[in-house]
């Protein structure tokens, strides 16, 4: 599991630079005023599946927790939403990502976002102290997706969301897909069926779980776009939950 974390983080290490291509904001979901509202190399980094900023229709005054936020336009996107009162955090181990996004924030001004150094398997920061958590493609990427739902809990406040954008599978893939490192990076082998997902959200504290397909079954593919045409059985989809009170 250290080669798929190495792989990983490779890949956005490229991607920071701009070296690695993907899918764009607007296939997602992002609006033109979305696009406007960010710096345009901050969107042009997003590696994203979905817009959890929409779907998790954050007020005014809200603490949220962007889990792998990267180039940091899913956070930056949340900052304008919450104002003022509300607060932003970003989490990324990758550091090539984190200095584009502290430079973009500084850049813009913001006071309301923070982003920290970390892994969202264990997350830097205390128990209950965020009302949201989103995320977007990233939670596919861990190894150890049951910390990572369990970090989500604990931050997260009684009642609080779970809103979030990642790959699915249709069914369990091959254990010679699951074992290649690098197609973890590429969004696919860490990829698990939707069952096993909403399971794994309820073992952590959380209810109300919904799963809504969202994208064809055509995963993020990076530059090798030959994974679209063989791994038919992942796809995108809107994955909201909360914890109980």
């Amino acid at each position: 599991m250290n080669d798929v974390k190495t792989a990983v983080r490779e890949r956005y290490a490229r991607k920071a630079k701009g070296e690695d291509c993907c899918g764009t904001p607007e296939s997602l979901g992002y609006t033109p005023a979305d696009l406007e509202s960010v710096p345009a190399d901050v969107s042009q980094a997003s590696l994203g599946c979905g817009s959890p900023v929409h779907a998790a229709r954050l007020k005014e005054g809200e603490r949220v927790l962007d889990l792998g936020s990267g180039a940091g336009f899913d956070v930056f996107l949340a900052s304008r939403a919450v104002g003022a009162s509300g607060h932003v955090f970003g989490v990324d181990f990758t550091p090539e990502m984190l200095a584009r996004s502290r430079q973009s924030a500084a850049q813009q001004g913001l006071e309301n976002v923070t982003f920290l150094e970390g892994d969202i398997e264990s997350v830097p920061l205390p128990n209950g102290s965020i009302d949201v958590v989103i995320s977007n493609c990233v939670i596919n990427l861990a190894p150890d997706k049951s910390r990572v739902f369990a970090e989500a809990a604990r931050v997260l406040a009684p009642g609080g969301r779970f809103v979030v954008a990642d790959m699915l599978a249709t069914e369990r893939l091959p254990d010679a897909l699951v074992a290649d490192a690098k197609s973890w990076g590429e969004c696919i082998a860490g990829a698990i069926p939707r069952e096993d997902y909403a399971a794994g959200l309820r073992r952590a504290g959380f209810d109300d779980v919904e799963v809504e397909r969202v994208a064809s079954e055509e995963p993020c593919c990076g530059t090798d776009s030959s994974c679209c045409a063989t791994q038919p059985t992942v796809y995108s989809a809107t994955i909201r939950a909360s914890k109980r009170g």
